[in-house]
């Protein structure tokens, strides 16, 4: 069974940094993508960005420049690196694993962790 634990969220002033890990444990195929997506009250969850095992990135508008994400294969870590955030920042953000073995598809969330970004 895939399991998926983040940490590293918490409350911060606007201008700060926080660094969020996600690390999953199981039988995970090597064809995967791992990413993060966030939640604010009130709203729809959203991508914030997404890394596959190859390395290659994808991110929302809203944080290019500012967020960083990267990912360690043999621990099967996905981080987020979050500098100068802003109050529009404050979300639950989710870990989410999507792994690919020929036809079949398997999708996988984390708990999520809370930012809260000061203004």
């Amino acid at each position: 069974q895939v399991q998926l634990v983040e940490s590293g969220g918490g409350l911060v002033q606007a201008g700060g940094s926080l660094r969020l890990s996600c690390a999953a444990s199981g039988s995970i195929f090597s064809d995967n993508v791992m990413g993060w997506y966030r939640q604010a009250p009130g709203k729809q969850r959203e991508l914030v960005a997404t890394i596959t095992a190859g390395g290659s990135t994808n991110y929302a508008d809203s944080v290019k420049g500012r967020f960083t994400i990267s990912r360690d294969n043999p621990k099967i870590t996905v981080y987020l690196q979050m500098n100068s955030l802003k109050s529009e920042d404050t979300a639950v953000y989710y870990c989410r694993l999507e792994t690919y073995w020929g036809y079949t598809r398997d999708d996988y969330w984390g708990q999520g962790t809370q930012v809260t970004v000061s203004s």
